[in-house]
């Protein structure tokens, strides 16, 4: 069995023990198990990743194996990783670990709970390494596809019409997707041969400019709608808000994931001429994601509501410099990517543990909680200057990467698109401070808050390691910026040599 593959069967693996676990406390170490097993995986990933390239590696897709399953349509199960693939690998485990020790009190049906949870990241796992575009898109509804019955039976709030909202826009993206998808398998042999999902291959042909126009909307808005595409971004607060702690920190810090890196592996690389000719049109877009979600989270007095805005506008940020499409800004972008996934995961396991005391997601029914829960404020604290672009944390070198690449292009409207999208981190400062007052400063607002015991050894399990993840990627940032730029060379080639041509 190929190494890439693990990615996949430990998951699986986890999810059998689960089911056939006794009783819940069985269940609950038979996931914290299979997904530290799984979070030592993704560090042996990229320890063996940078040893290769370090050797002189420099093959475009490392660990490659490539399965016939399908023989009539040439199908395969193809897998296969570059730097980029790898710091999603990594993020995905990082998140999926951490959200076991999160919910590690889930009131009912446990067993139920984590065995879909697990099953939503193998979704994940599959689609970052998979490079047949048909495999691809299974996982990828193996990855939203369970997001209902999470939200619909374990969430709160009006769970019923969030799961469904967020089910019927993600599925409609999906069928845009598969429009596209298909699109382009047909237009994979030009010169005659079987035709082929494997995105590689379709790399080295040229697609017809006039069907480009045509699969390029067709894929990025596909993709983009679970990556917050403004206006197609309205399943997210909703979804947030009622999912349960581990599924909104999945959800947002890494499922949204898949959203940006389609957009860019699949709909940007494989039709550049659409992609050059049409991103003005997104550009907008992002540029609107943007500000408007940062200007959403002011207006918010639920904590899970200010963070899903948040997420609107920085999610909508990866997107902006995607299309961009020089080397600097889409380094900052897939940076963004990681960096957002694990400083959200935080933000919303911290989210979920003060609700699990306070019972209550208010920000104005709540106050002084630094006094009696100093870890998880002090926790808090960290998200949020991370959050507002701090230096010394992963929020600082991604945005300040994804601004100075896109500063890059002089263009006039590049340059005004730009200076508003900087807007963002101002607004991005005023809600995180105003919230850090009134949530953590002042006297206690209730006389039972005192009663309150500070975090347990599993939430700070979960805390401490999305904390060693912001702050390691802020102080040491250059591995994984290197990693990222390595793997951009194809990719780059082709958007450069359609810049030039136009």
């Amino acid at each position: 069995m190929d190494f890439l593959s693990y990615f996949i069967i430990v998951p699986l693996l986890t999810v059998l023990g689960i089911i056939v676990s006794r009783n819940d406390k069985q269940a609950k170490w038979t996931a914290a198990i299979g997904m530290s097993i799984q979070l030592v995986l993704a560090a042996v990933l990229v320890f063996r990743y940078l040893a290769e390239r370090k050797a002189g590696n420099m093959a475009e897709f490392l660990f490659y194996h490539d399965y016939l399953w399908f023989p009539a349509l040439n199908i395969r199960y193809t897998v296969g990783v570059d730097g980029i693939s790898v710091a999603m690998v990594a993020l995905t485990s990082l998140v999926i670990f951490t959200g076991i020790f999160a919910s590690w009190e889930v009131k009912f049906q446990f067993r139920e709970f984590f065995a879909t949870l697990i099953l939503l990241a193998t979704g994940v796992f599959g689609f970052f390494i998979c490079t047949d575009l048909f495999t691809m898109f299974l996982f990828y509804e193996l990855a939203v596809l369970p997001m209902y019955l999470l939200i619909g039976i374990w969430g709160s709030g009006p769970k019923e019409y969030s799961a469904m909202k967020l089910t019927l826009m993600l599925m409609g993206g999906s069928a845009l997707l598969l429009v596209g998808l298909i699109g382009l398998y047909f237009h994979s042999a030009p010169d005659g041969g079987p035709y082929t999902f494997n995105f590689i291959e379709i790399s080295k042909v040229q697609i017809p400019i006039q069907m480009q126009y045509f699969l390029f909307p067709m894929t990025f808005v596909g993709f983009g709608i679970l990556g917050a595409l403004f206006p197609l971004h309205t399943w997210s607060p909703d979804g947030h808000s009622s999912a349960p702690t581990a599924v909104s920190m999945l959800h947002a810090g890494v499922l949204m994931k898949l959203g940006g890196y389609g957009c860019f592996r699949v709909a940007m690389f494989l039709m550049p001429e659409a992609a050059h000719d049409l991103s003005w049109i997104f550009l907008i877009l992002t540029t609107i994601s943007v500000v408007y979600g940062a200007f959403g989270a002011i207006m918010q007095k639920d904590l899970k509501y200010i963070n899903a805005y948040s997420s609107v506008s920085h999610c909508g940020l990866v997107l902006f410099a995607l299309l961009m499409m020089n080397e600097t800004a889409i380094n900052g972008a897939i940076m963004q990517m990681v960096s957002h996934g694990i400083m959200t995961a935080l933000f919303f396991a911290l989210i979920g543990m003060i609700y699990g005391r306070t019972h209550t997601r208010i920000i104005d029914e709540m106050g002084g909680l630094m006094r009696v829960i100093p870890f998880l404020a002090v926790a808090y604290v960290i998200a949020g200057l991370a959050s507002l672009g701090l230096p010394g944390f992963s929020g600082f070198v991604a945005e300040m990467t994804v601004f100075v690449g896109s500063w890059q292009n002089t263009g006039t409207f590049y340059r005004v698109a730009t200076v508003i999208a900087c807007a963002s981190i101002v607004i991005t400062a005023v809600y995180i401070l105003r919230v850090v007052g009134i949530l953590l400063q002042g006297p206690v607002r209730e006389p039972w808050y005192h009663q309150f015991t500070d975090a347990t050894w599993y939430e700070r399990i979960s805390v401490g390691f999305l904390i060693a993840g912001i702050a390691g990627i802020g102080i040491a940032p250059l591995w994984l910026s290197n990693m990222i730029t390595n793997s951009l060379g194809p990719i780059m080639d082709r958007l450069n040599m359609i810049s030039f041509i136009h």
